[in-house]
């Protein structure tokens, strides 16, 4: 968990900073608009990163095992972050300044797409029967722990340099921080162990050779379902923590924290909320839970931007709260059991990345950018997002009732 947090931290701390200062920042000579949607396109970068990631962590997670990857994948995501902490900005160096923090988003999503497959099979593949989702929990528990960190350094750099002072230079503080969280991290993850489920295959020399290839050709529906259940989820994670910042400061004004409140709040109840799903998945199972978060989550939109466009602030909280804790994580809780149970041990760490992280790029990745071209179409009404959402929601919940139910399963070996 505090391995996975630190990972997410930085990954998330990106995602708040191209919300709100990397517009001015980097893309400071478009308009407004084009500035938003060049912001988002480098936060797109990252996501379709993820996928190759995941391919590279997926072949070496199921041959040499899901520590070392893990390790990897932290020491990758620290260097990365705490090099946009030290980049020019394009005041000072012109077009080079957003070419290098295109790339630097691009290997940070390198090291996400390595990331999560892991600590979540390590954490399933550790836990008794009965108690997947629980234990899987705590991999899940990083996104809100990762978000709530960032997202609280972020303000309080924020509001204590007043907004001139934070973009002069001090916007660079929280991502300088990754440097302490990453040596914390490595002091945890290099005590980890493999799963004895795993240690065994690789004692009797039964790891797959090619395991990316051997998923996709022995397991591509799971796969494809994997990707499907990750559409609404992420879809409906990120348009309420990143693509509402700029939506709410463009509707109430830029000196609004609004958007930055409502999101560390979430993050904080997260903590709670995630758990309680994930254990309730291990009693009712994790489609129901699923299904009810599929359904309800453009509902959950849909009041979002009733509440901005009414003005409250009291509103905008409850509607992401609403949205994250009730519907997002009713989906995102039993997750990371759910994926680790639909594939064999030999090419688990490969199925559960692939689909995580294509799912990711599919539907995260781009919702921002697409939510902020949506938003033009539709001669700045919110409804063609929208609309946009319902449709993710369908395919998830469509992938929700093709899944194989699998809380009781044995998690076996090979299936």
């Amino acid at each position: 968990m505090i391995g996975t947090t630190i990972e997410w931290y930085d990954f998330y701390l990106y995602a708040t900073a191209a919300a709100l200062v990397f517009k001015p920042l980097f893309f400071p000579n478009v308009s407004s608009t084009a500035g938003t949607l060049a912001t988002f396109a480098t936060y797109a970068a990252g996501f379709g990163a993820r996928p190759v990631g995941a391919i590279i962590s997926g072949h070496l997670g199921d041959r040499i095992g899901r520590k070392a990857v893990l390790v990897g994948a932290l020491l990758l995501m620290g260097a990365t972050t705490t090099a946009i902490g030290l980049l020019p900005t394009y005041a000072q160096a012109g077009l080079v300044a957003p070419a290098l923090l295109a790339t630097l988003r691009v290997l940070q999503g390198l090291a996400v797409g390595a990331e999560w497959g892991g600590a979540a099979l390590l954490s399933v593949e550790h836990a008794p029967c009965g108690q997947r989702g629980w234990y899987g929990s705590f991999t899940q528990l990083g996104s809100p722990a990762g978000m709530l960190l960032a997202t609280g350094v972020f303000y309080l750099v924020r509001s204590l340099s007043g907004e001139q002072a934070f973009l002069d230079g001090l916007w660079r503080i929280p991502f300088l921080l990754s440097v302490v969280l990453v040596v914390i991290g490595l002091l945890i993850r290099l005590r980890l162990t493999d799963a004895q489920i795993f240690d065994r295959l690789r004692e009797r020399d039964e790891v797959a050779r090619l395991p990316v290839v051997e998923v996709l050709r022995t397991q591509p529906r799971n796969v494809v379902l994997t990707t499907g259940l990750r559409l609404s989820q992420i879809g409906l994670f990120v348009l309420l923590t990143t693509y509402s910042l700029t939506y709410i400061q463009d509707e109430l004004g830029k000196d609004t924290q609004v958007g930055l409140v409502a999101v560390l709040i979430a993050s904080a109840l997260g903590l709670i909320s995630t758990p309680l799903w994930s254990w309730l998945s291990d009693r009712v199972g994790r489609r129901p839970l699923y299904l009810f978060g599929a359904v309800g989550g453009p509902v959950a939109l849909t009041l979002f931007f009733l509440a901005v466009h009414s003005g409250s602030e009291v509103a905008i909280v409850a509607a992401i709260v609403f949205g994250v804790n009730v519907l997002h994580d009713a989906m995102y809780g039993p997750q990371a059991a759910w994926f680790a149970e639909l594939f064999d041990t030999r090419v688990r760490y490969s199925g559960t990345s692939l689909g995580y992280h294509i799912g990711a790029v599919l539907s995260g990745g781009f919702a921002p950018l697409i939510a902020a071209a949506l938003l033009v179409a539709g001669g700045g009404q919110p409804w063609l997002i929208v609309a946009y959402f319902v449709v993710l929601s369908a395919l998830t919940a469509l992938a929700a009732v093709a899944a194989r139910e699998t809380y009781r399963d044995d998690l076996g070996e090979a299936r």
